[in-house]
């Protein structure tokens, strides 16, 4: 369950008390099974799987909590083959062409027959609330996904005052003077993958990847007055990752430095087995997260 993206938003202090009793604040909002009508469904589910209670997962200061979906899959298509011959019956029988209104009155007509022989498809995306750094973490790299997360655990819990993580420096003045030459922060290196685009026009991009960033091909890049946008980096030989200028965390991967204790220890249960991972990424990305604080003047919530 290691994450492999990570979209962030801060919460004020105030709000751990609400987290220390999130289990039953979770169980106010459960995933319920999608209507016969319904487009979709939103609700926590267990992070140890199906077929458990458990709605969190707490180890030390960080809370593991799993949003359940399920998505009625309605083509376009199908939609739109049964939109037309309605229409097309409708034009038959009145002697004209149905107007905007009738239209869109026929179209809700066409949902409603559909969507109850619609098949849902399953979704699950995890979060974590780090309640030392006033970190929410959600493993995607989709703002909306994102969205909705913080949303549901706000209807969950009454109140959740979150908000988007936002940098005082440039995130893409910082990355763009590392590829050029300037000194990188402790403990960071470049890898090998960049976005260039040119500021004035944005349309204008170069995306490298398994590239030598050191090159002088990037150079000339960077003379023209392009900008990086996105740039891989490795932290401390135990994470890899790109960094995006919107501050979103994308590809990250833990390395074998970070990783080789989990292969050394023989558990009994996948329960065991969550908690060992999600104890060694928590702690692996909160030094990662400080780190990233530090550099970019990280917003940090009101208490």
């Amino acid at each position: 369950m290691f994450f492999k993206n990570l979209t962030l938003f801060r919460f004020p202090s105030s709000l751990n008390k609400s987290i220390a009793d999130i289990e039953s604040q979770l169980g106010n909002k459960p995933l319920k099974p999608v209507g016969p009508l319904e487009l979709s469904s939103r609700g926590f589910v267990s992070p140890f799987g199906r077929g458990e209670e458990a709605l969190s997962h707490s180890v030390h200061h960080a809370t593991l909590v799993t949003l359940g979906g399920e998505d009625k899959l309605l083509p376009s298509a199908v939609v739109n083959e049964q939109l037309a011959l309605k229409l097309e019956a409708a034009t038959e029988q009145q002697g004209r062409r149905p107007g905007g209104a009738e239209r869109k009155r026929i179209k809700e007509e066409v949902l409603t027959d559909l969507l109850p022989r619609a098949l849902a498809r399953p979704s699950r995306m995890n979060a974590y609330l780090d309640s030392d750094g006033g970190w929410l973490v959600i493993d995607t790299s989709s703002r909306k996904s994102a969205e909705t997360m913080v949303t549901t655990l706000r209807e969950a819990m009454g109140s959740f005052p979150a908000l988007p993580v936002s940098a005082e420096a440039s995130p893409r003045a910082l990355m763009t003077g590392w590829l050029a030459g300037e000194p990188m922060p402790e403990g960071f290196a470049l890898g090998d993958e960049c976005e260039l685009r040119d500021p004035a026009d944005t349309q204008m991009l170069v995306r490298c990847q398994r590239h030598d960033l050191h090159g002088e091909e990037i150079q000339e890049h960077l003379k023209a007055g392009k900008q990086a946008f996105k740039l891989a980096l490795t932290f401390e030989d135990r994470l890899s990752f790109v960094l995006g200028e919107d501050l979103v965390i994308r590809k990250l991967k833990f390395l074998e430095a970070a990783t080789e204790s989990l292969e050394e220890d023989n558990r009994e249960s996948l329960a065991a087995e969550l908690d060992a991972v999600f104890a060694l990424m928590s702690g692996e990305l909160a030094r990662l997260l400080k780190r990233l604080e530090d550099l970019l003047s990280l917003s940090r919530a009101e208490a």
